[in-house]
């Protein structure tokens, strides 16, 4: 159902369930979570999470869940993980985005689209309840306005209307799209990585209302004593580009 690999501090998560349009089981969401749990370990600097065939995802798969225990979806805290994963996490978003998978989406850091996609959430149609917690990271991404139209109208969105209304970072023709997602993640795996993650961490705080000031200036203070950042001076005084360790 996924397929995961880590080289060269980018970790790569691609949803292999094409005939589903990606919808996601429990035991993917498991394994998903498992492996962002192990990586949170190692020295990463960015994860792209993507899929196989004409779309992204499709949430949870609906079929499987039947009539459970809604007061776990599995789906919410696989989200909450990603969302707080230490490194950034760019959504290559290679077709569709339904149901609980625009969840999934807007919980990374940066959505890269592609011309013809489709964005639609249907519980209104289905006399469904979202769960709270991807309609509240709709209205940190998005604002209450446009999740009123997403969620409460069930409206469906075309490629040039998300990238409009800033659910798309940027948007692309498909055979582009695995390039741009690479070079997007080099470009943020040569930055300094206990600034980003630090930085992270306070935008996503500060996004829900629950900014730790302390821990905050804390991090910034590691930052202006850390390795990283005499190398970046060292690396400016020389006129060539840094080599950033994470220390």
């Amino acid at each position: 159902m996924i397929h995961a690999s880590l080289e060269g501090q980018i970790g790569r998560i691609t949803l292999t369930r094409p005939e589903a349009h990606n919808a996601l089981t429990k035991a993917a969401m498991g394994e998903m979570q498992t492996v962002l749990e192990g990586w949170a370990n190692s020295d990463i600097r960015a994860v792209i999470l993507t899929g196989e065939g004409r779309s992204f995802c499709a949430g949870a798969s609906l079929d499987e869940l039947g009539d459970g225990d809604w007061n776990a979806n599995p789906l919410t805290p696989l989200c909450a993980t990603v969302e707080g994963f230490k490194a950034p996490v760019i959504a290559a978003l290679n077709g569709g985005v339904f149901g609980g998978g625009v969840d999934l989406a807007l919980a990374c850091d940066f959505r890269l689209g592609v011309v013809g996609m489709k964005m639609f959430v249907p519980p209104a149609k289905l006399g469904i309840h979202y769960e709270s917690e991807g309609i509240a990271r709709a209205v940190q991404r998005l604002g209450a306005q446009m999740a009123r139209r997403v969620f409460l109208r069930a409206e469906s969105f075309e490629a040039d209307a998300l990238l409009a209304h800033g659910f798309l970072d940027e948007l692309h023709l498909p055979a582009a799209l695995p390039a741009r997602a690479e070079a997007l993640a080099d470009s943020l795996k040569a930055l300094a990585p206990m600034a980003v993650q630090g930085m992270k961490q306070t935008i996503l705080e500060t996004s829900q209302n629950r900014l730790d000031i302390p821990a905050a200036k804390a991090r910034v203070r590691a930052c202006f004593a850390s390795n990283d950042h005499a190398e970046a001076l060292q690396a400016r005084r020389e006129k060539r580009p840094p080599h950033f360790t994470g220390s």
